[in-house]
């Protein structure tokens, strides 16, 4: 049984899982390597645990179990001797993955299965960094993770049937739906979501419309909560680009290359909300009011 998890990464990913987890009653070990990152992590959770109960969805008294079942390490070595699940949400970049799978398969109990967040790299890959390739599975959350209720489950060559029972199940006790998902590059949300992306870039890029216009004839026509340029900003343009590189590497078809505009911006720092701006300019607000003056008219 699944009882003891650690978390790898206070990110916006990481410390969403962690949040997700530990309001469900599992004890959680939150790792990272910079205490700061651990701080600004539990600073979101209780943030977000607090507008949770504004809303009349959480009590005071959750909110500190919730908390009380969270610890926080900046060495893996001590927070996985008992672990049952250790989830990585590492930046999306392919050798750190491996480096960090390498080290849980090293200090985690036999038993322990060692699952990824990544939104588009190989499972198989990422399994064969170690020795348990069996017990190596993908969960790819959507962001924010206490919010959303999918997870792709990936599979990937060698994972035991058993591995993925026990994820599958286990996603639904936090209040997720599962979805089984076989392993190809972006797997289904992002091979379908990052050409849209990447098309409303190539849009904008070739003047066909501006920002604003994109993102409004997609939530009005299509009836997209969020238009396809805001939504680049919010994941983060740097991921995005990362994606759609994975993607081009894996199935060489020119349908994932990513577009120029996306790439200059991306080596300008221009990364979206996290930054500042990209799309749009978020220096004032983060709601996507205003757009960034290089794409004014």
């Amino acid at each position: 049984m699944i009882k003891n998890i650690v978390v790898i990464g206070a990110g916006t990913m990481g410390n969403g899982i962690a949040h997700t987890f530990a309001q469900s009653g599992f004890k959680v070990n939150l790792v990272d390597v910079s205490q700061d990152a651990l701080d600004r992590g539990l600073k979101t959770i209780t943030t977000n645990l607090d507008r949770i109960i504004a809303k009349g969805n959480l009590t005071e008294e959750q909110k500190a179990e919730t908390l009380g079942n969270i610890s926080t390490f900046t060495e893996l070595k001590e927070a996985a001797g008992s672990a049952d699940l250790i989830v990585e949400a590492a930046t999306e970049n392919q050798d750190l993955k491996l480096k960090i799978f390498g080290q849980m398969d090293e200090l985690a109990p036999a038993n322990c299965i060692l699952a990824t967040n990544t939104s588009s790299i190989s499972i198989t890959k990422i399994a064969a960094a170690t020795k348990r390739a069996d017990k190596v599975i993908g969960m790819h959350f959507m962001n924010p993770v206490p919010i959303m209720k999918l997870v792709e489950i990936i599979k990937g060559y060698s994972t035991s049937k058993e591995t993925f029972d026990a994820i599958y199940d286990m996603s639904k006790t936090l209040g997720k739906v599962p979805v089984e998902v076989n392993d190809y590059p972006g797997f289904v949300a992002n091979r379908i979501l990052m050409p849209m992306i990447n098309e409303s870039i190539e849009t904008l890029y070739n003047g066909v419309a501006g920002v604003e216009e994109i993102d409004t004839v997609m939530k009005l026509g299509m009836a997209h909560p969020m238009g396809p340029l805001q939504l680049a900003d919010f994941i983060g343009l740097d991921i995005c680009l990362a994606i759609l590189n994975v993607m081009y590497d894996g199935f060489k078809n020119p349908k994932y290359a990513p577009n120029p505009l996306l790439v200059n911006m991306v080596m300008a720092g221009k990364l979206g909300v996290k930054s500042g701006e990209g799309f749009y300019d978020y220096s004032e607000s983060k709601k996507a009011e205003k757009v960034s003056k290089m794409f004014l008219k």
